[in-house]
């Protein structure tokens, strides 16, 4: 699973021009889910991502998480991170994962997440999205559940 974080001061996304979820303070979370993905792969992100220290403390240093700082969570699908783009000028997708097992996934990170005591917000899987966002820094993190496979 791919996720790309971005510090947000706000965020919000619409669907059709209506607006179906936004945070104050926090990350956006644009999720990948990628052929081969397990729950290994889930639990390390709804671990990783509440605890990743991306907002400053008091010295102005990155040193508190979301949850530190009880900020807020937009997630949105994203299959279009899985693109390749070695080969010619057309972006492959073959490494997503099928709708409805991404759609699985995906809602049970919404869930994971809120369990944690996250409040979150999220886009509709599958939907052509309108996403505003004020980018805070800006700060923009990769994670990629396979790294915890890397170490």
């Amino acid at each position: 699973m791919l996720a790309l974080l971005q510090r947000v001061s706000e965020a919000r996304v619409e669907v059709q021009g209506r607006p179906v979820g936004s945070i104050n303070r926090g990350l956006l979370i644009f999720l990948c889910v990628l052929k081969g993905d397990t729950e290994e792969d889930l639990d390390y992100l709804v671990k990783k991502i509440p605890d990743l220290r991306v907002f400053e403390d008091d010295s102005g240093k990155m040193n508190l998480s979301l949850l530190d700082r009880g900020y807020e969570a937009l997630v949105i699908s994203q299959f279009t991170l899985s693109a390749r783009t070695r080969k010619g000028n057309r972006p492959s997708f073959d490494r997503a994962e099928e709708p409805k097992r991404a759609e699985a996934l995906y809602e049970e990170f919404i869930k994971r997440l809120k369990a944690r005591g996250i409040k979150t917000e999220s886009g509709i899987f599958g939907a052509m999205m309108k996403v505003h966002l004020i980018n805070d820094g800006p700060v923009t993190i990769m994670v990629d559940s396979k790294e915890k496979r890397r170490s």
